[in-house]
């Protein structure tokens, strides 16, 4: 680990100074690797999946660990996208003249050397490494045991598209052992590493806030709600809480609970409940929702305390009938996870009042939370989801990884 610190800080130095074209031209490459090595990306992720079946692992689970067409395909596009992004590195903000003559600003600069630790997805090692090399970062990615040879075949390739355009291949580097001693080192070398990013369960996440001796960017539960309110467009409402819940369940941006207000309730639960049960998810509902969920083939449970609280990401929901809009918005403040929020409204003062006083990263009006995500947000790729409250917040993509300097151009100046 001190000898892949060593490499990294000086692959920095020379990603930090490198052209706009090179990291773009390493970003295609990337882009063209991905898709002219699919098969052979796809016959290593199965050893792992393989694996991972044979150890237990949950469904939910093992649905993050795929890579199929579509996830490497979305990987090429992510790198794409950045490509043909403005580099960020290097601008020049808010110049100002004082009455001392000086003139100041902001210049935006690299990080340095970013560690991520992570679980499970593998496409995320092709999501680091592509904000690394637009962002002007070096990077250690430490993925889980469960995807280490998908990890190695991904990383092999990084290296590959980085050597082609003449940048350090040591600029992303993979961390080779699934020792857990390894992540204990890495999150405590700050001679070498600027900043941690866990992303992985609760556990990992307060492992490393605990013991990390640099600063970390936390990525913490998706608990994620959708709010149903009174006046909605109940056609639409079901459409988006659907999508929500169900186009895929184990992203941490995935609902986990449905807040339906009073008034729209008995038009709009019943024919939700149906959409679930003929999907087979489990529906968690406080006593008054219970009546209005009763469907065929509907598996009903009753929601105690601790639902409000969980990170499902599995065909599970909890419901929940609330008065109004400031139920739901204390509701939401109270047990969600500072993630990401919705409203489904036609009243634009409920609209404005939500956007305003959910406190969460991402909050939205008439639209799914599956949203949030870096490539939808058009930000190329994410690291993570922030649910920080400084620096990055939200999808961290190029400039989450950045920094500002104060530049100072005088002609001469002194203080008086």
């Amino acid at each position: 680990m001190h000898r892949l610190g060593q490499q990294a800080r000086q692959a920095s130095a020379r990603m930090a100074i490198a052209s706009a074209s090179a990291k773009a031209q390493a970003l295609h490459t990337l882009a063209g690797l991905l898709r002219q090595h699919t098969d052979a990306l796809q016959t290593e992720n199965a050893r792992d999946i393989e694996r991972a079946r044979a150890a237990g692992l949950a469904e939910p689970m093992i649905d993050r660990l795929l890579l199929t067409p579509k996830v490497l395909e979305t990987a090429a596009q992510g790198c794409e996208q950045l490509a043909a992004m403005p580099d960020p590195i290097g601008e020049i903000t808010g110049m100002r003249q004082r009455p001392s003559g000086i003139r100041v600003g902001q210049m935006r600069v690299p990080l340095g050397v970013f560690g991520m630790i992570y679980e499970s997805r593998p496409n995320v090692t092709i999501e680091a490494a592509s904000l690394a090399i637009k962002s002007g970062n070096a990077c250690i990615l430490r993925g889980g045991s469960e995807a280490i040879t998908s990890n190695q075949a991904l990383a092999a390739l990084v290296r590959q598209a980085l050597a082609a355009a003449g940048l350090p291949e040591d600029g992303v580097q993979l961390v080779p052992t699934t020792d857990r001693a390894a992540v204990g080192q890495l999150i405590a070398m700050p001679e070498f590493v600027d900043v941690i990013i866990p992303r992985g369960g609760r556990g990992l996440i307060e492992r490393i806030s605990s013991e990390a001796r640099v600063p970390v960017i936390k990525h913490l539960d998706g608990i994620c709600h959708t709010y149903v309110d009174e006046p909605c467009d109940i056609e639409q409402a079901l459409t988006v809480a659907d999508n929500a819940k169900t186009q895929k369940y184990s992203p941490c941006n995935a609902t986990e609970t449905l807040l339906v207000a009073r008034g729209v309730a008995a038009q709009f639960l019943p024919r939700m409940a149906a959409i679930y049960a003929a999907k087979g998810v489990q529906m968690r509902v406080t006593d008054e929702a219970a009546p209005l969920v009763q469907t065929a083939g509907a598996d009903i449970t009753a929601a105690t305390e601790d639902d409000w609280s969980s990170e499902y990401l599995a065909p599970i929901i909890s419901i929940k009938i609330v008065a109004g809009l400031d139920e739901a918005i204390a509701h939401i403040n109270r047990y969600g996870s500072g993630h990401t929020d919705a409203i489904l409204t036609t009243s634009h003062p409920h609209a404005q009042r939500f956007l305003r006083e959910v406190d969460s990263a991402s909050v939205m009006v008439n639209a799914s939370t599956r949203f949030a995500d870096g490539f939808e947000y058009g930000l190329g790729a994410e690291i993570g989801i922030s649910t920080d409250k400084f620096h990055a917040r939200g999808p961290v993509g190029v400039e989450g990884l950045t920094s500002l300097k104060y530049i100072v151009l005088g002609e001469g100046h002194i203080r008086q």
